[in-house]
């Protein structure tokens, strides 16, 4: 789900429920507003407010694991681009074929990444067009004949980098999903929407309680914003950068 979107579900909730709560306080019989009924509530809330840090932590070591896979996910590709080009260089001349379709492989897989047209961006790296460029390379490899012991172990390089390269790619496209579960978005707002609730509910109305109240919410929803857009490292705020991928695009083709 956009970061955007979550953000302003988050900011609905918490401040309309804020502002519920003083709705709610002018309408509470007396009773329900004693010192005793406030300790409860101040004990309730400190219970909810602990969860919801534990949770928030726990989202954001999700979103930062996530992260952080990715982005060396792509390294280590990188990594094997590079290294790949190198075996089909030394194979010889025969894997020239093999070496034009990896470097129209690594170009396609930059351009659906890091596209600027948002289109393109939106592509996975299941993307139909990149797997047809993917099975031509592992066929063009895969049809190399080998003169010598020296081509036949080079080869046997160049297919097992390949099968490491389908992995990481494959691997890569799930993490493309996120790693945060729904649920747990669900039941954090709902436990803030009830923190902020019982903010409004003892609040003096007056507009700067409800300048405080507001700008509470929004560092709330823009909190939740960060976490969900560091879970999709491939658009957003936090990117994973395209620079080992392009430096790899750079080295293929040398001899």
């Amino acid at each position: 789900m956009d970061s955007l979107v979550i953000a302003g579900i988050v900011l609905a909730c918490t401040f309309g429920a804020a502002i519920a709560g003083m709705f709610l306080c002018a309408r509470l019989p007396e009773q329900h507003l004693s010192d005793g009924t406030k300790d409860v509530m101040k004990m309730g809330m400190g219970l909810i407010a602990t969860m919801s840090a534990l949770v928030l932590g726990l989202l954001v070591a999700s979103a930062k694991s996530s992260f952080d896979a990715q982005r060396t996910g792509y390294q280590q590709m990188a990594i094997n681009f590079v290294l790949l080009d190198r075996a089909l260089a030394r194979y010889g001349p025969e894997a020239k074929n093999a070496r034009a379709l990896l470097h129209k492989t690594v170009t396609e897989m930059i351009d659906l990444q890091w596209s600027a047209d948002d289109a393109r961006r939106d592509a996975r790296l299941d993307d139909p067009a990149l797997t047809v460029n993917a099975a031509a390379l592992f066929a063009a490899i895969q049809g190399l004949t080998p003169r010598d012991e020296g081509q036949k172990a080079t080869k046997a390089w160049a297919f097992q980098l390949t099968i490491e390269l389908a992995r990481a790619r494959w691997m890569l496209s799930q993490k493309d999903e996120g790693s945060i579960p729904i649920p747990f978005l669900v039941v954090l707002v709902f436990w803030l929407g009830v923190l902020f609730l019982s903010f409004g509910l003892f609040a003096p109305r007056n507009a700067t309680t409800i300048a405080i109240l507001f700008v509470s919410a929004l560092s709330v929803a823009s909190a939740l914003f960060l976490i969900v857009d560091l879970d999709h490292p491939t658009r957003g705020v936090f990117q994973t950068s395209a620079a080992p991928l392009r430096h790899a695009l750079s080295q293929l083709g040398q001899e």
